[in-house]
């Protein structure tokens, strides 16, 4: 009596693939514009905590350069982009006085070739007198603003 042993197959069948391809589609679908707003998301909140800290700077060395430099005007490495190291994705410049911002305001500027580059919340600024706002194509209400700020 001869036996004859047969090694199972190894791999996938076509069907298989097809499958596992389909599947893999769908959860692509859903995931890839919830991983974008959540990294939008990362990026407002970075932006606003590169303005408080920006913010910070400025009220701290106000007091001790306004006798040694009156026209300090620009914020230092570090303070002068979101994130703090790395590819920047807001560019912060500090803006004069004016009658209206109290001393001075801060900006956190979308980079043009950014992902942010198109938000809704556009360009974020403070002011001496805590005043947040944003600048943006179409016109935020409070609760927009107050959003972006928060990061929602």
């Amino acid at each position: 009596m001869t036996r004859t042993h047969t090694r199972p197959k190894k791999g996938f069948t076509l069907l298989e693939l097809m499958i596992a391809l389909g599947v893999a589609a769908i959860v692509a679908t859903f995931a890839i514009p919830a991983y974008r707003l959540h990294v939008a998301k990362a990026h407002r909140v970075e932006a606003a905590t590169a303005l408080y800290r920006a913010a910070q700077f400025v009220e701290t060395a106000r007091v001790v350069q306004m006798a040694a430099n009156p026209d300090a005007s620009s914020l230092p490495a570090g303070f002068d982009q979101a994130p703090a190291q790395g590819a920047p994705v807001y560019r912060l410049r500090l803006l004069a006085e004016s009658a209206t911002n109290g001393g001075y305001a801060i900006e956190a500027e979308p980079v043009a070739p950014g992902s942010m580059q198109d938000d809704a919340c556009g360009t974020f600024v403070i002011d001496a007198t805590g005043a947040r706002s944003n600048r943006a194509a179409a016109e935020l209400g409070s609760a927009a603003t107050a959003a972006c700020w928060s990061g929602r």
